[in-house]
């Protein structure tokens, strides 16, 4: 049977499926930060990068389909957020796509596939404007390039659920469980001036990207995920129905879909 949890009542009674058993599970130290990184089945790379305060957890119902279709998944965590401890400093998309780039060398990767969702879309995107090389195609889902792409803030039910599963997965994953408030914080700071990207910055971006958005997202605005799309000169866009900034969670066959139907696109 297809999940569907729309309203996110699912998650908050019982969370996700534990994650398959990692083929190799690591911490690098960076910048200060102690960065948790698991990897899963075997083939072409695929890096998962999650949401602000999320974890790799986020990805349960995805990192099953890519082993099951020959990518390896290599799911981090960022730095303060699931297993990966914060050294206190400031954070920044920059800042995290060069950690990103040191789990890579770690590994031996020289190149891999992103798939980012929110924080971990910007990211990626950073990443493959600073080190195009190093991204064979990136999927970003759900996140703005600069301050105009944000909805004016509404509190839901749902959001009021991934919050509380966020918290809960917090004190049950981080090394310093007792700093969620704090680094929450200094994550809103973040996102509150990053990025900031023009449409000229934009149009030297040429990795092959889907920008992907949920029809009824709570946080970004339609018609800037379609600017996006034309302001890279590489991308195209996809709208993904009747789901929110929410999709992995609530109708996993129809988000796994689209990033598979990425990954397997001839560029």
């Amino acid at each position: 049977m297809t999940l569907t949890d729309d309203d996110l009542t699912g998650l908050q009674a019982h969370g996700v499926p534990p994650l398959p058993v990692p083929v190799l599970e690591g911490r690098l130290e960076h910048a200060g930060d102690t960065l948790w990184y698991g990897v899963f089945g075997t083939g072409k790379p695929v890096v998962l990068l999650h949401g602000g305060m999320g974890s790799s957890e986020n990805w349960a119902y995805l990192i099953p389909e890519l082993v099951a279709h020959g990518y390896q998944a290599i799911a981090i965590d960022s730095p303060g957020q699931g297993r990966s401890r914060w050294g206190g400093g400031p954070f920044s998309y920059r800042g995290m796509a060069h950690q990103v780039m040191a789990i890579l060398d770690e590994l031996g990767m020289a190149r891999a596939a992103i798939v980012g969702w929110s924080d971990g879309a910007d990211t990626g995107l950073v990443l493959a404007d600073i080190a195009p090389e190093r991204v064979s195609r990136l999927f970003f889902f759900a996140c703005n390039v600069d301050p105009g792409g944000v909805k004016p803030f509404e509190f839901t039910p749902v959001i009021g659920r991934i919050l509380e599963n966020h918290r809960s997965t917090y004190a049950r994953l981080s090394p310093h469980p007792e700093r969620f408030d704090e680094v929450f914080e200094a994550v809103q700071a973040m996102q509150s001036t990053q990025p900031d990207y023009t449409s000229a910055q934009l149009a030297t971006i040429n990795v092959p990207t889907v920008v992907a958005l949920g029809e009824a997202d709570e946080f970004i605005r339609l018609d800037h995920a379609e600017y996006l799309a034309r302001a890279l000169p590489n991308a195209t866009f996809r709208l993904l129905p009747d789901v929110t900034h929410f999709a992995p969670l609530q109708r996993p066959a129809l988000f796994n879909a689209a990033v598979l139907e990425f990954l397997a696109a001839a560029l």
